[in-house]
């Protein structure tokens, strides 16, 4: 996701770089998500993994299941909890899409970047993904090794 060259609110706050190695991202969508005041500025200072989460469809609602915000140290008795189930807003329409896709073989829903766009309003970055076999992960890795090596030939011949 290219940043934005002078705008202050635009932040990536997560990022989960192991999904396009594991995953065959299919398509994307960026989605609202509804969070407590001290998620919200524990975000601000970048303390989130959405590594480990995924996303899900639950009586026709989409949660971001076990994903993990550091607690905010100055909210002491209005805290919130690290691994709970937030809301993910998305409309009627794409929500049908995503249930209509994790219902066919090997499709997830995985959660690609964490962020404040322009607006400075958090949002999710959500994959319909396939998994990917062992073989298909080599591939990847030499193809990228490929494409590095081409690279340094290209800038010393070049």
């Amino acid at each position: 996701m290219a940043k934005p060259k002078d705008n202050p609110n635009y932040k990536v706050v997560a990022e989960n770089r192991r999904a396009r190695f594991d995953y065959a991202i299919e398509d994307d969508l960026e989605c609202g998500i509804i969070l407590e005041g001290s998620e919200v500025k524990s975000l601000r200072l970048g303390g989130a993994n959405i590594a480990e989460s995924y996303a899900t469809v639950d009586n026709g609602e989409l949660w971001l299941v076990n994903s993990y915000i550091a607690p905010y140290e100055q909210a002491k008795t209005f805290g919130h909890e690290e691994r709970r189930r937030r809301k993910l807003l998305v409309s009627r329409k794409e929500l049908a899409r995503f249930w209509n896709e994790t219902q066919r073989k090997g499709m997830t829903l995985v959660p690609l970047v964490l962020y404040f766009n322009h607006r400075g309003i958090a949002k999710i970055k959500i994959g319909i993904a396939k998994g990917k076999k062992t073989h298909d992960k080599r591939e990847t890795a030499a193809k990228r090794d490929w494409n590095r090596q081409k690279q340094r030939l290209l800038k010393e011949h070049g």
